[in-house]
């Protein structure tokens, strides 16, 4: 057994117990137990246990996003320092800078990146289990995935395509004029599509949406720039070698993704972007807009004197009041 298959283990085991779980709920709810939607949606399940766990990081990576907007103005500095100076001290003593930067104020430029980091050996051990269900059905699998079970998994076919097949392995099939399934290639091709589309509109979202005019004017705009055409060709070109039980995972899994950063991106958004005036007009318009004084003006108010200037009082008036 090698290491890769070693730190595998126990991540299998889990998806498995999970897999079985819910495949269990739909076969008891009716759902017939070798059909490839019973499969599917245990993977569907399987997609909503981990992006649930995966919340505390969501929630962190916000806040380090919101960091970032922080110390957007900072890092322009640093670009404008070292602007047009193009050798290798300089870029040296700028990128020592920014790490800096980043380290004194708890920032990560890739944390956006970090949920998707997170499930990549969710990805791989998915593909391990279909892999080893489909060529060792006789001994199930290292968990909760027995015998019977994996033999029904690796046999599962969804819209005539099977789970455990791949777009490159028909692919390479026709090249060589051996028999393959035109259906499965159909289906990996959509599923590749939705894919890169649905990958394509979250990053949208956040580059287009919810970024402030700080943080477009510094290098962290760039970055999300690469990261809008960057990833989904990484999804597009990754998923012709993946399984469909695997893209499964990785479709509703960026659905999840879209839904979540529409939600926060609606009602959470970064100040001063275009989301954050879109929610003000919102709330505006509902009569739910608060509209918070400026600081200096608060500061005023706090510092203004809580007394009653005297009036003013003629001479006559003030010897009477003097003899009393």
């Amino acid at each position: 057994m090698d290491i890769f298959s070693i730190i595998l283990w126990p991540i299998k085991w889990a998806i498995e117990l999970i897999l079985v779980a819910f495949h269990s709920l739909w076969t008891f709810l009716g759902l017939d137990p070798d059909a490839g939607i019973t499969w599917v949606l245990a993977i569907v399940g399987l997609v909503i246990v981990v992006r649930a766990a995966l919340i505390p990081i969501f929630v962190r990576q916000i806040k380090s996003q919101r960091r970032m907007l922080e110390v957007a103005p900072q890092l322009k500095k640093i670009q404008d320092k070292y602007k047009g100076k193009k050798d290798q001290f300089s870029r040296e003593a700028m990128s020592r800078e920014t790490m800096e930067l980043y380290k004194r104020t708890g920032t990560n430029p890739l944390s956006s990146c970090l949920p998707l980091l997170l499930q990549m050996p969710i990805f791989f051990g998915l593909f391990s289990v279909l892999n080893d269900a489909s060529i060792h059905a006789e001994r199930g699998g290292v968990g909760a995935l027995t015998p019977t079970l994996a033999d029904s998994f690796s046999n599962a076919e969804f819209l005539g395509a099977p789970l455990n097949s791949t777009f490159i392995n028909e692919w390479n099939a026709m090249i060589a004029g051996n028999p393959y399934d035109l259906s499965t290639m159909l289906v990996a091709v959509t599923m590749i599509i939705l894919m890169t589309a649905s990958q394509f509109i979250t990053q949208l979202q956040i580059v287009s949406k919810n970024m402030s005019p700080e943080t477009k004017a510094s290098p962290m705009f760039r970055q999300q720039r690469i990261l809008l055409y960057l990833l989904p060709l990484v999804f597009a070109f990754s998923g012709v070698a993946f399984p469909l039980g695997v893209m499964f995972y990785w479709l509703v899994s960026n659905f999840w993704t879209m839904g979540q950063q529409f939600i926060v991106i609606r009602n959470m958004p970064t100040p001063g972007s275009e989301a954050a005036k879109a929610r003000e007009a919102r709330l505006a318009r509902k009569g739910k807009l608060v509209v918070e004084p400026p600081k200096e003006a608060a500061d005023d108010v706090a510092k203004k004197p809580t007394t009653q200037r005297s009036q003013p009082v003629s001479k006559n008036r003030a010897k009477k009041q003097n003899r009393k």
